[in-house]
């Protein structure tokens, strides 16, 4: 028997790259049910005088909708 799974793509930040990952996961999961895989796409960082400030992240996360 087939799962369907979807995938969608959501922008998330944190003082950490795993602070932003958790922090996306968590927002995701406040509409989204069985969420099962994070995919990091991208990390980038914002920097202001000369000191990294914020990270950001573009995450794929799949989940289960049948």
């Amino acid at each position: 028997m087939a799962s369907i799974v979807k995938v969608i793509e959501v922008l998330a930040e944190g003082s950490s790259i795993d602070d932003a990952v958790k922090s996306g996961v968590a927002e995701a999961s406040k509409t989204v049910r069985n969420i099962k895989h994070v995919y990091v796409e991208n990390i980038s960082a914002i920097v202001e005088d000369g000191q990294v400030q914020k990270y950001r992240v573009n995450l794929k996360l799949s989940f289960v909708v049948g």
